[in-house]
């Protein structure tokens, strides 16, 4: 790696989070709470649905891979952080940054195209009742996971070949994690066609699947507004807005990130929306978008009855 790059860095160093060393035990721990906790509802909706035969639907389907890509997604980068709250050496070396950023970039992009597919099955469900299982077959929900695979593979080849082709004349990384713009930021290449790249993907894979999904729930809302039962509105309605408010911070820090002006990124900024998309949401999306349902709850209480039988 360091002969491709040309270059006498063989690894970097991840300043994280600055502070006192009470102040570092005390975001480990917090951060360590959230990860358990990230870890157990993820995992626990994973293997919930997939044993549970009447989860075994198109909305499950969805949700169960979201659940796994938040547990993989959240792994990526969290484990190495709260190690790095504890020890003194922050070190890590490249090909540990490289793959680093590979499965971030992988599974961020998927992420943004998996919500865009559940938005659609949302749309097809509330929209068109009766034939729900006929347009939402096992096949078209595997065809929905082209897009998310597609998008992930593009995105992590592209950023992690074209990064680690740079020369790096600096080590320190001011991140809690290796972040393409904080990488980047470490050549002394030229990197202008880098930044621009990332802009143009960040911005296209964003766009896309965000206009998808405001187009999904566009016609959401009109089905919910045809609906004649009060109470049927009301629990729409809450559900549409639980959802939207976790995509709209997903999406709204990821565009803070990486759709802006290189010369206006700030470390600092960059480190609190990353807490966000990368810590947060894992953990937020298996009480928003399942333990919320009905379906879940009749699973969970079910599985709690079995435990106590003799």
């Amino acid at each position: 790696m360091a002969k491709t790059n040309h270059t006498l860095v063989y690894e970097f160093i991840l300043l994280g989070f600055a502070g006192s060393p009470e102040l570092q035990i005390l975001l480990f721990l917090l951060f360590l709470i959230i990860y358990f906790i990230t870890l157990l509802g993820n995992f626990g909706m994973f293997l919930l649905i997939q044993t549970d035969s009447r989860l075994h639907t198109p909305m499950y389907f969805f949700l169960s891979n979201l659940s796994l890509l938040d547990l993989c997604y959240s792994s990526v980068v969290t484990p190495k952080m709260l190690i790095d709250f504890l020890t003194e050496s922050k070190t890590i070396s490249l090909r540990e940054c490289a793959a680093q950023m590979w499965f971030f970039a992988f599974f961020v992009a998927a992420e943004c195209y998996l919500l865009a597919s559940m938005a659609y099955d949302r749309y097809v469900a509330i929209s068109h009742p009766l034939l729900y299982t006929v347009m939402m077959s096992r096949k078209t929900c595997l065809l929905l996971l082209v897009p998310p695979c597609f998008a992930g593979l593009l995105n992590a080849m592209t950023h992690t070949v074209m990064t680690f082709q740079l020369t790096f004349c600096k080590s320190k990384i001011n991140h809690f994690f290796c972040d393409i713009p904080a990488v980047i930021s470490l050549s002394c290449s030229e990197t202008q066609i880098n930044k621009m790249v990332l802009f143009i993907m960040s911005f296209t894979h964003g766009s896309l699947s965000s206009i998808f999904i405001i187009i999904s729930y566009i016609y959401i809302l009109c089905a919910i507004l045809r609906i004649r039962s009060a109470e049927g509105k009301r629990k729409a309605f809450s559900t549409c807005y639980t959802h939207l408010t976790a995509v709209s911070i997903f999406y709204v820090t990821l565009y803070c990130t990486y759709v802006r002006p290189s010369h206006s990124f700030l470390p600092a900024q960059g480190k609190v929306f990353s807490v966000f998309y990368i810590v947060m949401i894992p953990m937020l999306n298996p009480l928003i978008y399942s333990i919320r349902n009905k379906e879940v709850k009749d699973s969970i209480g079910r599985v709690i009855r079995r435990k106590r039988l003799p």
